[in-house]
């Protein structure tokens, strides 16, 4: 989604909110990993002496030990197999690749950027437990600010008064028929 900014009414909300995504980013992980494992299968007939598929192959394995435990992110090898020789071509705003080296490339920076995000997420969620303890509560509205669908920063904000500031008010004038009795009938 880009820039956000969401707010929730209890800690509850938002960390199912928490647990949702980072569950979304942990799929999207798995199903990129899948892929990247099959388009690498698929290669290594055609590609096994290359270096970029060797750096490839090693990248991956990396990437599975840290699925396995986290750690620092993976990706140097990567860059570096860029900057030595490139498959990407640009042209006006973008690079385009013709090669199954471009897209085990786009494959990876997606799982790196994807990785990022789950653990950024992780660390906000650990965040928001130590919220609770604290006993915040229902009065307390939670103002987030989400980059790239990631939780940056949150302000916390109190809830008006129920009895005071945002009840409803009502108000009314009260008017009875006078009672008259005319001066004849006296």
């Amino acid at each position: 989604m880009g820039t956000e900014i969401r707010t929730f009414t209890s800690l509850k909300d938002l960390s199912e909110y928490l647990i949702n995504q980072s569950a979304q980013y942990k799929s999207l992980y798995e199903d990129y990993s899948q892929w990247l494992g099959t388009l690498l299968r698929d290669f290594e007939s055609a590609h096994k002496t290359e270096e970029w598929f060797q750096k490839s192959t090693a990248l991956q394995k990396t990437l599975k030990s840290q699925a396995k435990k986290p750690a620092e992110p993976a990706g140097k090898g990567k860059k570096g197999a860029k900057q030595e020789e490139s498959c990407w071509v640009q042209t006006g705003d973008f690079e385009i690749s013709f090669t199954e080296q471009g897209q085990t490339e786009i494959l990876f920076e997606a799982i790196e950027k994807i990785n990022q995000k789950i653990k950024e997420t992780e660390k906000f969620k650990v965040g928001i437990q130590q919220l609770t303890r604290l006993g915040l509560g229902a009065t307390v509205s939670y103002i987030v600010y989400l980059e790239d669908d990631v939780p940056k920063k949150i302000v916390l904000k109190p809830k008006a008064n129920a009895k005071g500031d945002e009840a409803f008010k009502f108000a009314t004038e009260l008017s009875v028929p006078a009672y008259f009795t005319p001066p004849s009938e006296q």
